[in-house]
């Protein structure tokens, strides 16, 4: 029998921790199993094995992300108005995506290590003398977004606008950042912008902005190539470009940024698994993988069924929704053997942080990579040792896990 108490959606039960207990308890005993949800949305199919999370990423034929990637169910007019490339499915996906998949591919992100390495070491150099740091105010949400300027052509000084707008978009349910918590307000009246979140309406004026500029004087950057892109014709409409360079400054920033902290937090947390790193800098490259696979930022993605179809032993429905969770996934049992250890040296390591192949594999997963590694190959010669100084603040959401606020003592090498 499972636990009558799971409830996978309520983001309160998110707030400690990640509820590992309860995706055990269903990739055990009931590996695809229909989860209801408060009203108006009707309820959703909990995948939680990886092989059956693998099925559905990679059938766009029977699983799609037109209908919208997250669990809220939208209208027509809500879908088309939020829709980015996320929101896609083959081809539209395939050529939307092609406008900026060459700035990520492996060897273009390859060309940014040096920079990459240079600003981890600013970050570090800024942050690690003053012995008393919030690790994530002062390293990790400092990085991603430095590197993610660089690409798409942001200037320095409206760096912290975009992280404070990021976060107030895809921590919609969290009244630290949210300006509408999506479960507690009526937030109606933001229905047709990303993620609900009125602060998508700054995020695009801003990106206006830059987007006139760069009509008046084309650099080399992400920004200029969306403005003079055109898709079979035609450029994008001011509706893609909105929604793309709000998903751009989104995920180009949060996920890494909570990628690099639950890393820190997992080596004060496993001492042994530190010091082999500390005795061996060239496991930086494996563990890297083992802290993507641990700390698995994005804890789920939707699908809609478009057909009636078979997962798991289970009859899914034309128009069901078909959630995966890639948190479950990622301590599979049968992939991921002693799956619940982080182990700096785990190797093979298959996680899906990144999905699990098909088209919609994670666009920045090279850059998300190099950023991780190169912080902590910077950032460990310089700990002598770490220790938390108060409690680890999680961010309230069933989408991201996320950390806020980790606050730290550090004795420097």
């Amino acid at each position: 029998m499972i636990s009558t108490d799971i409830d996978l959606v309520n983001p309160d039960n998110y707030l400690e921790r990640v509820p590992h207990h309860w995706f055990t308890e269903l990739r055990r005993s009931e590996p695809v199993m229909w989860h209801g949800e408060p009203e108006p949305n009707r309820g959703f199919w909990a995948v939680t094995r990886y092989r059956d999370i693998e099925e559905v990423l990679r059938d766009t034929q029977t699983f799609s992300s037109a209908s919208g990637v997250t669990l809220e169910e939208q209208t027509p007019e809500e879908v088309e108005a939020r829709r980015s490339m996320i929101d896609m499915d083959p081809p539209r996906h395939t050529r939307l995506r092609r406008l900026v998949s060459k700035h990520f591919t492996r060897s273009a992100v390859a060309q940014y290590e040096g920079f990459v390495r240079e600003q981890a070491r600013l970050v570090l150099d800024r942050a690690l003398p003053k012995g008393e740091i919030d690790f994530v105010e002062e390293v990790s949400r400092e990085l991603p977004i430095r590197v993610l300027a660089r690409i798409m052509g942001v200037p320095e000084q409206d760096l912290p606008m975009c992280i404070e707008l990021g976060d107030a978009m895809i921590a919609h349910a969290d009244p630290e950042y949210s300006r509408a918590v999506i479960d507690k307000e009526d937030t109606s009246a933001y229905r047709l912008l990303p993620f609900r979140s009125p602060a998508a309406v700054e995020l695009m004026a801003y990106g206006h902005q830059l987007a006139a500029e760069r009509r008046r004087e084309p650099r080399e950057d992400l920004v200029t190539k969306l403005v003079h892109a055109e898709i079979d014709g035609e450029r994008l409409s001011e509706r893609e470009f909105d929604n793309f360079f709000c998903l751009l400054i989104v995920a180009g920033n949060e996920t890494t940024r909570h990628a690099i902290s639950h890393g820190m937090l997992a080596l004060m947390e496993h001492r042994d698994e530190w010091r082999r790193l500390r005795e061996d800098p060239g496991m930086v490259p494996l563990a890297t993988e083992e802290i993507l696979r641990w700390g698995t930022p994005t804890m789920h993605f939707r699908r809609t069924a478009r057909r009636d179809t078979e997962l798991g032993g289970k009859q899914i429905r034309e128009g069901d929704k078909v959630v995966v969770w890639f948190v479950s996934g990622n301590r599979d049992e049968e992939v991921f053997p002693d799956a619940d250890r982080f182990d700096v040296g785990r190797d093979p390591n298959p996680h899906m942080t990144f999905g699990s192949g098909g088209p919609h594999v994670c666009l920045g997963m090279h850059l998300a990579r190099l950023e991780v590694l190169v912080m902590f190959q910077e950032l460990l010669p310089r700990l002598k040792d770490v220790e938390l100084t108060g409690p680890v603040e999680r961010l309230r959401s069933n989408f991201i896990n996320g950390i806020k606020h980790m606050p730290l003592r550090l004795s420097l090498a």
